[in-house]
Parts: C-alpha cells; sequence; structure tokens
C-alpha cells in the first residue's frame, strides 16, 4: 500500500462519522457550500451559460468522492437504451490521458492511451461510439459531429459540470452512502445531500455477498431508489482469450495459488466479490485508480493465476503474462425495470 493510498483509506473512514478531524475540517466546508451555491446561483440566472444538444443527454454521477461504481451503471443503461430501440452514445472526461483544446472519439483511435481506460473500455465492451474532454459540452459536440446516427448520449461523470445541459440525472451510490453527510474536505460530499432529490433514479450499489433489499421504495416525484451488485460471469486469459464461466473457474483455481489486483476506486470491492463468488484468494493488492501500469506490477506477485479487472486489462496486454485472467461481471439489479424513469422521459420528449 503507498502513502497515498493508506492516507485516502485513513480519510474515508474519518468521512463516515462527524469525528474530530471532520469537525476541525468543518469551516473549510463552508467555503464548498458558497462555491456549489454560487455556481448553482450563476447558471440559474444565466441560462445561455448551459449547452443544450439535439439528443437527450443523460448524466451518471455521484455525490461523493471516489469511485461509485458509475461506469457498472453506464453499461447498463446503454443495454436498456439500446432494447428501447435507441441508439446511445457516451461522453466522458478521459482521466488519465493528456488531452489538448480538442475533444477526442472512438473515431480516430480506441485505444485507452487515446480515450483513457474508463471510455475505452466502455466502447470495447459495448461496441458504442465514446467522445472524451474534460469539457464534456466539448465531448459532446465532437460525438455529435463524429456520430450523427447516436440519438442519446450517456455522460460518464459529470453531475457538477453544469454548463452540460442534461434531461435526466442518475446518481450512483455505494456502501458509504452520503457518509457523514458533510461537503469536502469534512466530508466526502461533492454537493448537500438534498441534490438527491434532482435524481430520476438512486442506484445504490452492495457489496457482492450483500443479499437485495426488494423493498425499495419509489418516492412521490417518481424518483426510483435500487440496489446494484456485480457478480463474476466470466474468467478470460489476457494473452490467449480461453475463457471460462464461473463454475469452470472455481475448478480450475481451486488448488492454485490465486491473486487479485485492481486499480479502481473501491478494489476491495472486487476481491469481496470474487470470495462471495467462491474464488480463494491468497492475496490481493489495490492499485491506485486510474493507475497507468508503466511498469510492471505483476513481477513480483508470486501466484498462479492473477485476476484482473476489465478497466485494467485494456492497459495490461503488453504484459504479455499468460497468468493474468480478466473477471468480467454482470450487472444485477434488485428492480429489473430500474431505468423506467429515464425511458419514460426520453418517450415524452419525442413526443
Amino acid at each position: 500500500m503507498t502513502l497515498r493510498q493508506f492516507f485516502e483509506q485513513r480519510l474515508h473512514r474519518a468521512w463516515q462519522h462527524k469525528g474530530l478531524l471532520s469537525t476541525l475540517l468543518s469551516p473549510l466546508s463552508c467555503l464548498t457550500a458558497i462555491y456549489t451555491r454560487r455556481k448553482r446561483q450563476r447558471y440559474a440566472q444565466q441560462p445561455a451559460l448551459t449547452y443544450f444538444s439535439h439528443t437527450p443527454v443523460i448524466v451518471v454521477g455521484n455525490l461523493v468522492v471516489g469511485g461509485a461504481g458509475k461506469t457498472p451503471v453506464v453499461m447498463a443503461l446503454i443495454d436498456q437504451l439500446r432494447l428501447a430501440g435507441y441508439q446511445p452514445g457516451v461522453v466522458s472526461r478521459g482521466y488519465g490521458v493528456k488531452m489538448g483544446t480538442q475533444a477526442r472519439t472512438s473515431k480516430a483511435s480506441k485505444e485507452a492511451s487515446f480515450l483513457g481506460d474508463e471510455p475505452a473500455l466502455i466502447h470495447q465492451e459495448k461496441q458504442v461510439p465514446v467522445a472524451v474532454h474534460p469539457r464534456r459540452v466539448l465531448a459532446l459536440q465532437a460525438l455529435n459531429q463524429d456520430f450523427p446516427e447516436v440519438d442519446v448520449v450517456i455522460a460518464d461523470d459529470g453531475l457538477q459540470h453544469l454548463a452540460l445541459g442534461r434531461q435526466a440525472e442518475i446518481i450512483v451510490q455505494d456502501q458509504r452512502g452520503i457518509g457523514n453527510g458533510r461537503l469536502l474536505p469534512a466530508g466526502p460530499l461533492r454537493e448537500t445531500p438534498q441534490r438527491l432529490k434532482k435524481a430520476h433514479v438512486i442506484v445504490s450499489q452492495i457489496t457482492a455477498d450483500t443479499t437485495f433489499n426488494t423493498q425499495a421504495p419509489t418516492t412521490a416525484n417518481d424518483q426510483k431508489i435500487v440496489q446494484m451488485r456485480l457478480w463474476p460471469s466470466a474468467f478470460t486469459a489476457l494473452h490467449d482469450k480461453q475463457t471460462l464461466n464461473l463454475s469452470e473457474a472455481t475448478q480450475q483455481f481451486r488448488s492454485s495459488r490465486v491473486a487479485a489486483c485492481a486499480a479502481i476506486g473501491q478494489p476491495t470491492r472486487f476481491f469481496i466479490m470474487l470470495e462471495a463468488a467462491g474464488i480463494k484468494l491468497a492475496e490481493h493488492h489495490a492499485f491506485p485508480d486510474h493507475y497507468d501500469y508503466a511498469d510492471n506490477p505483476f513481477s513480483e506477485i508470486k501466484a498462479d493465476f492473477i485476476l484482473i479487472t476489465p478497466k485494467d486489462a485494456v492497459k495490461c496486454k503488453k504484459f504479455n503474462d499468460p497468468r493474468l485472467w480478466v473477471v468480467s461481471t454482470e450487472t444485477q439489479f434488485s428492480d429489473l425495470n430500474w431505468a423506467k424513469p429515464v425511458l419514460n422521459l426520453l418517450a415524452k420528449l419525442k413526443r
């Protein structure tokens, strides 16, 4: 564990309650509150600052810092939109890529070094048009230009990017919820908890060893609240594409030393999922989110098999390590109709 990871873990634990550290940082949270309030007021008073495309935009974002599970929700939403007859595209930040003034799209390149790991993964898994730029409006304009067939756009992250006009919002949370309910830096929130009331759907990701609460309510304003979890669906050798289902993988790994590595926002969820599915791990390693894999971190790991996430796999082919196996997952929801409020809204916009 790096020093940075150590302090991040300590900070996230501190943000789960209103302890001494959080209380000492509370005055700084007042500055965050002032900034976010003035920002929203500015955009409310000057509508011209917000760009609306001819294509509807659905933002998938989160209030807390750190990975909450947005990417699996984005990919599940792509499936829902396609079933409803839409041709979706995705815009994202392109984290980890040095970006100039021009947005990049998957028409030019599909590599993680060009688009960023998560956008490259989304394109690879779903074969969907992707555009990236920190200024989401530029990404949206590039997507519309290069892919005129796209009729609905998903913004992977971007909840706080108010220049990006949107028709619907899905807020993703995990087991942390809203933590201690305080704004940065006294708590994990980018905005106040009241922001949840504006979401059309709230998706709460639970760990794989947790049972769904099927009684999750729908609020009076038709806001759906659902739970989500990830479950292993396939294991693919990165070097030769040999693929095993979960039953075959547990059998093959049973008498071997298995390690797991993840460079995602909440790597513990990945390790818990594998253990819950019957994969016994001899060791596991968490790398920083969006780790660039400039050097090979696997060479010192003494294991027969090393399980990694698809997000990591898009940057690990170059190592040509036969021990690397990519764990594909299926996204399970407590309600199969979880995206209904968004689909209903899109249907109204078409009339």
